[in-house]
């Protein structure tokens, strides 16, 4: 479940007034199952997100209902993973329990965004890709010119749909170290939109759609432009985790997300050129 799914549907449990409680991790050291600021609701009957499972989110949700059932105050537990309940992660987590009405939804602190994410194309695969960010923590401007392209139904916040024209011109306002990835419906946008990407320089990650024999092409072109074997060696086309075949939307997009995450997520490493 998603930062912002949690928090809306803890929300609307705050609103009625169901009993529950907060579990957030708020600190961690060594190998945990979860990063600090994760959080899961606990109601007498049912439960929100997951900070982890296994027995450690067990033993919280014991933890959880019985402050509920009992009464008393919110409190915090170091937990040593490995001496205290036999995970092999090896790790400590602190956890905070909280009932849910002293710790509104609307002032939970959002996770920091994994990065931020210009996607260019709402067709299949952007769609795909769309669908598989919906869940993630990460900051994205989705764009196309064609705005009937767009799914009928509403992304998350966190996913900002941009219809303009011309679309090349949104890679401006995309923030220092940003990611992109080009999929549209013409190839000629593809190569405006790389140009525009590869003029700016400074982007964390760059990936375009298609096959070796586009990114042939492409070089020449890019080349006849001005651009170096350098900046053109940052261009990832094909995009995609290699090993993984199939041209299913669905599973460019699985190979595609994963790659971004492996080049933009802090503490892993990074593609090579």
């Amino acid at each position: 479940m998603s930062f912002h799914s949690l928090q809306a549907q803890a929300a609307a449990w705050a609103a009625a007034g169901r009993p529950a409680v907060v579990v957030e991790v708020l600190a961690t050291r060594g190998s945990v199952p979860r990063e600090a600021g994760t959080r899961m609701v606990v109601a007498p009957d049912a439960v929100l997100g997951t900070i982890g499972g296994g027995h450690l989110e067990l033993q919280a949700i014991t933890d959880a209902r019985a402050l509920l059932q009992q009464g008393g105050r919110s409190f915090e537990r170091q937990v040593a993973l490995g001496p205290s309940l036999g995970q092999c992660c090896g790790g400590a987590v602190t956890l905070q329990h909280r009932r849910l009405q002293d710790a509104p939804p609307a002032f939970w602190a959002p996770p920091p965004p994994l990065f931020h994410l210009q996607l260019y194309g709402a067709g299949h695969v952007g769609r795909a890709i769309a669908s598989l960010l919906a869940g993630l923590p990460c900051r994205v401007q989705w764009v196309d010119e064609r705005e009937a392209e767009f799914p009928p139904e509403a992304p998350p916040a966190h996913i900002e749909r941009v219809c303009v024209e011309p679309v090349e011109a949104e890679v401006a306002s995309a923030p220092p170290g940003a990611c992109y990835l080009v999929l549209t419906h013409s190839h000629a946008l593809d190569l405006a939109i790389t140009q525009a990407v590869l003029a700016r320089g400074d982007f964390a990650y760059f990936g375009l759609i298609g096959s070796q024999t586009k990114r042939a092409r492409f070089e020449a072109r890019l080349r006849e432009r001005g651009f170096g074997a350098a900046a053109l060696a940052r261009m990832v086309c094909p995009i995609g985790l290699p090993g993984i075949a199939g041209k299913e939307p669905e599973l460019i997009a699985i190979s595609a997300v994963a790659q971004l995450l492996q080049a933009c997520r802090p503490g892993m490493p990074t593609l090579p050129a």
